[in-house]
């Protein structure tokens, strides 16, 4: 049978400093300065504080690492919404619990000690503090979205947003789309840099400007878009990134009196169905999140119960256009 593992006493140790510094860092209490909370908290995960020793919890935890440490509520965002609700019945129905971790940094003494027997992370960054202390750990680790830095046997199930970029614009061209502008640029998950990226691609082939549009979550109003919209030659078009971005666009679109669409063409990636009856209807694309969930967490339950990933690297998801008026050119809506 393994030990019981480290102490508090242990960690102090290793640490040099006080059981009761230990005690702080790991909880998220008292006054510690940031260096000394994460060195204990990586000393501690060197040392297998927290890794399970004992039987199956039947218990998977799931969290979005994107913004790790900001208070974001992302269950409120129809991808990960939809997405929580499938992974929850996927993870029941191969009996399973299914832990959801917030975002705060109030609950990153989780991401060292949490009872879970495997983890699903959503977008994981460079540099992904969570994903460094589940490492350490020796949890399985099932990512949605690629991982900054995979390493062999890794899993993650994503789409293949290159070709998916490609046709939104493609799609946006035969409209009549000349310039065709990305609303991007905030996130540090693969998903934010493969979409720019193919953009940048798409317009260099074409030898047309790539226009990029910083995203800003507090933006409700798309002030963003206020100097492109004002400028000779705005976009004619608009491919926005985050659920959010559409009604930015649009917003911003009614205040320079744009018409959308007989002005401006718009494609917004979101799963929120209200998209679908606003006037005029946008386009969007799925990244069918339902599917994402199952996939991943069958891959999960797989390395836990086996050791090894069944086919390690990525499970790849078709996406979905669904054309609406937003952009289609004025004699087809």
């Amino acid at each position: 049978m393994p030990g019981p593992g480290p102490t508090i006493a242990d960690i102090a140790r290793a640490a040099e400093v006080s059981t009761a510094t230990v005690s702080h860092a790991l909880n998220g209490t008292g006054r510690l300065g940031e260096g000394t909370r994460r060195r204990v908290r990586e000393t501690a995960a060197s040392l297998g504080y927290g890794v399970r020793r004992g039987p199956r919890t039947r218990t998977l935890g799931i969290a979005v690492t994107t913004y790790a440490g900001s208070a974001w509520d992302y269950a409120g965002v129809a991808y990960f919404s939809r997405l929580l609700t499938a992974a929850t019945s996927a993870a029941h129905a191969r009996g399973y619990a299914l832990t959801t971790l917030p975002a705060d940094r109030g609950a990153e003494p989780l991401w060292h000690t949490l009872a879970v027997d495997g983890m699903l992370l959503l977008d994981s960054p460079d540099g992904d503090a969570v994903l460094r202390a589940l490492r350490a750990r020796g949890l399985p680790v099932v990512f949605d979205g690629r991982p900054a830095a995979p390493l062999p046997g890794d899993v993650w199930v994503d789409n293949d947003h290159a070709a998916t970029t490609a046709a939104v614009l493609d799609h946006l061209a035969a409209s009549g789309a000349r310039r065709i502008a990305l609303h991007a640029g905030y996130g540090r998950e693969h998903y934010t840099g493969a979409v720019t990226a193919a953009h940048a691609r798409w317009c260099a082939e074409r030898g047309r400007p790539a226009l990029v549009v910083p995203f800003d979550p507090e933006d409700a109003a798309g002030h963003a878009f206020d100097a492109a919209f004002a400028a000779p030659g705005r976009p004619d078009a608009v491919y926005c990134v985050y659920d959010p971005g559409g009604r930015q666009v649009l917003a911003a679109a009614a205040r320079h009196g744009i018409r959308t669409p007989g002005d401006l063409l718009l494609v917004c990636a979101s799963e929120d169905p209200a998209y679908g009856s606003h006037e005029p209807a946008v386009t969007t694309v799925t990244l069918h999140p339902e599917r994402i969930a199952v996939t991943a967490v069958s891959a999960l339950v797989t390395l836990i119960e086996s050791g090894q990933a069944e086919s390690p690297g990525q499970y790849t998801v078709p996406t979905g256009l669904r054309v609406r008026a937003s952009s289609l050119p004025p004699d087809m809506y």
